[in-house]
């Protein structure tokens, strides 16, 4: 497939990627050869949904930088239908657009449906401030506070508890 996508690249936060290659905002980047997505594929990778990026990354104890990002040329799509991860793609250019803050981070993550909500709290470590938030625009959303009692707030009952009721 070739065009241009808009997403998201999660790096460590000294902005490398997982395999040390140093990347700079504002710059281009290249691959040669066939465009395969995948742990033993070829290309640049990315994902269109910001809180898919964070599978990649330790973003509960480790450091992590989220840039904005375009890939064009040869791009290969891919997915895990088993954990619902859709929208990711190897790509054969990839530049990368802007380096978010912390807050533009949060407040993606403060405007996602609760199946994509779920998973942005289960994969990144949020401040007691952070978690204030969440709680406030969920409130009303017993499962996604199930989530940020679990995966924020240590309750590891709280799913056990539900199933009693």
């Amino acid at each position: 497939m070739t065009e241009k996508i808009h997403g998201y690249k999660c790096f460590n936060g000294d902005l490398t990627n997982r395999f040390g290659q140093k990347f700079e905002v504002g710059k281009t980047y290249h691959v040669d050869g066939e465009i395969i997505f995948g742990n033993d594929g070829n290309g640049l990778h990315m994902c269109k949904h910001l809180e898919d990026t964070l599978r990649y990354f330790d973003a509960i104890d480790g450091e992590i930088a989220i840039c904005e990002v375009t890939g064009f040329g040869n791009l290969a799509e891919g997915e895990d239908k088993y954990n619902d991860f859709y929208d990711m793609y190897a790509c054969e250019y990839l530049t990368t657009d802007k380096l978010l803050t912390r807050e533009e981070i949060i407040a993606y993550g403060l405007n996602l449906y609760e199946e994509r909500a779920k998973r942005f709290i289960s994969l990144i470590r949020l401040t007691p401030e952070e978690i204030a938030l969440f709680k406030e625009k969920y409130k009303n959303n017993m499962v996604v506070l199930e989530y940020i009692a679990y995966y924020q707030e240590g309750d590891k009952e709280i799913f056990n508890r539900r199933r009693k009721l």
